[in-house]
Order: C-alpha cells, then structure tokens, then sequence
C-alpha cells in the first residue's frame, strides 16, 4: 500500500461519519420508524377488513411510486427544450481542465481492448488513462505488454507510457478490490478531473469532451454521472433482461436528472463517473468497506461540503453515454440487485443523521427521507403481490375486484409516463438512446408482474446481506460487450 493510500485512509476515517458516528437523531428514527410500523399496520390490516381497503399496503405501494412519477414528470419539464451546450470553447481555453481516465479491472482481458478502443477514439482524448490492474491473473499482463506495448511494471509500481498510446499506463497491484485499487490510482493522477470508468464499459465518442466542459463549466461541481445503456448477452433470455433494463436505465436516469435539479443527486454510477480530484483526495477516497463505493463517496462528499460550508454539487450529464455491460441471466441479475441494495443499507445506517436535517438543504428534507422509505419498499411490493394472489386463491373476489381495477388504472398512468419518458429522454440523450416506442408500451402493460418482482427479489437478498454483514460481490460474468453487437 502506497503512503498516498495511507494518507487517503486516514483522512477517510475523519471524514466518514461510520468511524465515529454522531448520535441518532429523533427525525431519523421516526422517519424510518414510522415506515416500518406503517407497513406493519397495513398488513394487519388485510386481515381485519373487506374490499379495496384491506390491500391497503398495496395502495400505499401505488399512491408512493405515483407520486415519484408526478415529481419526476415536474421537474423534466425543462428537457422538452433542446439541452444548452455545457461550456464554450471561448470559456474552457479561459479555464481548461485536465482529465484523466482510471480503468479499475480484475481478470477482464475480454473486455478491455472494446473499452480501451473506445477510449482512443474520443473526440476530445483524455491526458492519462491508468489501467489500475487488480491482481489479475486471466490474460490482462499479457494483453498489456503485447497489444499495447507496456512494459511490465513492478507490483505496486506504474508503467511508463506505451509506443502505441502515450497516454496509457499500467498500474499493477496485488488483489484487493475496486475501491483500492481507484485509490492507487488517484495518487498517479495528476489531472484535476478524474473519470472512473469499469472495464466492461464503452464510452461514446463524444463522453470524454461532454464531461470536460461541464467541470470546466462549474467550478462547484465535484461529481457527474454520464447516462448508460445495458448491454446484455445476445441469448433469447439476455435480450429479455437487456430490454427489461433499457427503460429501467431509461427512467432512472431521468429520475437523477430531477433530483439533480433538486440538489439531491446521490447516485453517480461508479461504470462511468467523474469527479473532481481534490474534492475525493479531501474527503479521503473510495471506501473500501463499502458494497457500493460510488454511492457511499456521494453522501461523504455533501457531507464534508455541509461541515465545512462549501457549495459542492453533484449532476448527470446528457451528452456524456456509454454503453455498460448488464446482468443476462436470472442468477447474475440478482446478485447485482443484492450487492446494490445490501450497499444502499450500509450507506443508509452510516449516514442516518443527515435524514430529515435541514442543514442539507433539499438533500435531507427530501431525497434522504425517500431513500428511507426505498429501505422498505421492496417489502411493500413484495407483500402486496403475495397478498393479492391470496385474495386469488381464497376466492375473495370482493377485494379482488376492486384492487384489479386500481391496478388497471396504475397501469395506465404507468404508459402515459413511459411514452412521456421516452420522448424526453430522446430529446435529452440524441439519437442514441435505444428505445422503442411500441416496446416501451409493452414493457409498461408487464413489468409491474415480472420485472418488478425480479428487482424486488434481489433487494430481499440485500437485506439477507446487510443483515448477515456479507461483504462478497459474486462473479459477474461479461457477455454483452465482448459479442457481436
């Protein structure tokens, strides 16, 4: 471990609130309180009563997810317009920013040269790209020294720059995760605008440059998440999870465009990611511990802000896409799923005073509040389906009824969302955005019966982890990127 990295977990352990963390406050036990005793009485309830009422936790699923859709639908509005261009070229030759690119890989020589590919081909290059090899042992030396032309480094050490690539260097080390290993790699960078991109992840020509006018834009912004699209095996079942994905990525994305208007934004996807360098070497970089360590630098970023009176703020940027490799099979999705939510719980537990406190502004009186009642919605959804099929089973068609047709009407405002979503999603992202209107109409009449419960599945394993204190990823196997596509 390098005395940078020794340097950056010192600061990461007076940065972080989980080393010492401050007293529980009473808004934070109520609001996560009152979630789970609401959705105690509401299952107590289905056995009390008759009609639409005794679904009452499955209303409240509806009547909460209805209101995300109304306050994403509010503050998109403004993408009905064509997007402004982030910065000028008159402004970034005022104030240029450099950039580098940090490749975190563990065994991924199968996908590397398509991500690396697409790297080279940027309309506006990056200065550094730094390949922080994690201890592979596949073929990445061999695909490094004999593609690229680098020359082995030592462990721990750095490559000089290749003959094929002045850029590129190889930064090798021993085996101990994605968050140690973009630490490593923060001390070898000198740009002062840092992009994390995974290995299985393909940058459009364009993502470099929009990520660089947008920092050079801001000088506030310390964090930007580009918008992704999955890519997944070309099998029948991963073309099915492939295209389950697009308008899930499709509206999540769109959900962190309204939150980022809300100041609010806490999901910067670490697949493509950029964030100011001091900014992480301040707060003491990526936290090791963590299932998502993306995720969890996000809180400690806003945290060390608010401490310390700084206006930092977090954005996703529309011209910056990528395409991601996704899970394609059953099994691989939720061990995803589980590892995102069992990370969501860690972050949630370690940053719980800043739920409902008004010292962050519209971060803790809104966003953190709904995260608190996203700790629990999968266990509403998951009940409410069970209870239906229930109802079905025992012939209670009197609240069967009536719960089909709140369904219907759920489902319809669903599609109206879906269709509204997709136009402004074009609009935001151009042309590449792969989705389909009369598919988009599809996916809104069966998600809410396949899908969604599949998500739901995988955040019930979370809480089985978080639980457990499980801190294995599981393999994920790449077979999107490296097919024909």
């Amino acid at each position: 471990m390098s005395s940078f990295t020794l340097d950056l977990d010192s600061t990461r352990r007076a940065a972080s609130p989980r080393y010492a963390p401050p007293p529980t406050p009473l808004r934070a036990v109520l609001i996560h309180g009152g979630v789970t005793v609401l959705w105690v009485l509401l299952f107590l309830r289905a056995f009390g009563t008759g009609g639409t009422f005794a679904w009452s936790i499955g209303l409240a699923y509806i009547g909460y997810d209805t209101a995300l859709l109304l306050f994403v639908f509010a503050q998109t509005l403004p993408l009905r317009r064509p997007a402004r261009p982030m910065g000028t070229a008159t402004g970034l030759q005022q104030n240029p920013v450099g950039l580098g690119v940090i490749v975190a890989a563990h065994n991924e020589a199968a996908v590397l040269p398509v991500s690396l590919a697409a790297l080279f081909a940027q309309s506006t290059p990056p200065d550094e790209v730094v390949i922080a090899d994690d201890g592979s042992d596949d073929g990445t030396a061999d695909l490094l020294t004999q593609t690229y032309g680098l020359e082995r480094p030592a462990l721990g050490d750095m490559s000089a720059p290749g003959p094929h690539h002045p850029a590129l260097r190889w930064l090798r080390l021993p085996h101990g995760g994605k968050a140690r290993a973009l630490n490593e790699a923060l001390g070898r960078l000198s740009s002062e605008v840092v992009l994390t991109v995974d290995a299985d992840t393909v940058l459009d020509p364009e993502a470099v440059g929009a990520m660089r006018n947008a920092f050079a834009a801001e000088p506030d912004l310390v964090a930007a998440t580009g918008v992704l699209f999955p890519v997944c095996s070309p099998t029948p079942v991963g073309r099915l999870f492939q295209w389950f994905q697009s308008y899930e990525y499709m509206r999540n994305f769109l959900s962190r465009y309204a939150w980022a208007r809300q100041d609010g934004l806490l999901l910067i996807s670490g697949a493509f990611a950029a964030y100011r360098r001091s900014a992480v070497v301040a707060v003491g970089g990526f936290d090791t511990d963590c299932l998502v360590e993306d995720y969890e630098l996000t809180h400690r970023l806003f945290h060390h802000a608010v401490a310390q009176g700084l206006r930092w703020r977090t954005d996703v940027i529309g011209g910056a896409r990528a395409r991601t490799d996704a899970p394609g099979t059953l099994g691989a999705f939720l061990r995803q799923r589980r590892r995102w939510f069992g990370g969501f719980l860690q972050t949630q537990l370690w940053y719980r005073h800043m739920i409902g406190n008004r010292r962050y502004g519209r971060l803790g009186t809104r966003m953190l509040p709904v995260k608190a009642f996203d700790t629990m919605q999968p266990l509403y959804g998951l009940t409410s389906i069970a209870l239906l099929i229930g109802y079905g089973l025992a012939g209670q068609y009197s609240v069967v009824g009536p719960v089909a047709c709140v369904i219907g009407g759920k489902i319809g405002l669903d599609l109206l969302f879906y269709l509204w979503s997709l136009l402004l999603y074009r609009r935001w992202v151009g042309p590449s955005a792969q989705v389909n209107l009369g598919w988009a109409v599809v996916a809104a009449l069966i998600e809410p019966f396949s899908f969604q419960v599949l998500r739901h599945g995988g955040a019930a394993l979370g809480w089985i982890s978080f639980l457990t204190r499980q801190r294995r990823w599981g393999l994920q196997e790449r077979t999107g990127l490296i097919a024909p596509m």
